[in-house]
């Protein structure tokens, strides 16, 4: 029979790191209006109070480095959508859909949450960076599909995406907001070959 190895130091304290910030986030996501203490978190994730203060000097610390982990699992989460698509304009559609569906899911809600509890200048930082990052790919897809202006083809998918966040955000479905995307963005993703006469 093998041998199962203890968790390493550091694996543990990476585990438990992780569980303070997935408390934190879970937290925020069910009261947006009040950063949660850190009693709270420590709750949440089963930890004694003292152990947040291991791993973060203060609430801000907390928040912060919460934003820091929320962004890059949300440009990852994009990408690997875009990575499953074949043609560029599949791609460009992925990208469309996986911000939906993190929208729909209530990742946007936790951002909005963070940005409620006065962190805006990481979270000002964490969003231009996840803006820039997520530009590249989307960019990359438009100009593949053909493009004149991939840069500025880019704003105006960006700009549905925050249409229809909006509207997700005041009570659209994801399905009928990927449908509106669909319904406009498809003729040009997706032509159809012309006719014959």
């Amino acid at each position: 029979m093998p041998k199962i190895q203890a968790p390493t130091i550091a694996e543990h304290r990476a585990a438990q790191r992780a569980a303070l910030l997935d408390a934190a986030r879970t937290l925020l996501s069910e009261e947006a209006e009040r950063a949660p203490s850190m009693a709270d978190v420590a709750r949440q994730a089963g930890l004694a109070r003292s152990s947040v203060y291991a791993y973060f000097k203060s609430r801000d610390d907390l928040l912060d480095a919460l934003i820091v982990d929320t962004f890059p699992r949300w440009s990852a989460y994009v990408e690997a959508q875009m990575g499953k698509a074949g043609s560029p304009g599949d791609r460009v559609l992925a990208y469309v859909y996986a911000n939906l569906r993190l929208v729909a899911r209530g990742d946007h809600a936790l951002a909005r949450a963070l940005a409620a509890t006065g962190r805006t200048d990481t979270l000002a930082n964490s969003s231009r960076l996840l803006h820039d990052e997520l530009q590249t790919p989307l960019r990359e897809a438009l100009a593949d599909h053909g493009a004149s202006d991939p840069a500025g083809t880019a704003e105006l998918v960006q700009s549905v995406v925050y249409a229809l966040t909006r509207m997700i955000e005041e009570g659209l479905a994801e399905r009928a907001a990927r449908r509106l995307a669909d319904e406009l963005l498809t003729p040009y993703l997706r032509p159809t070959a012309p006719q014959p006469m």
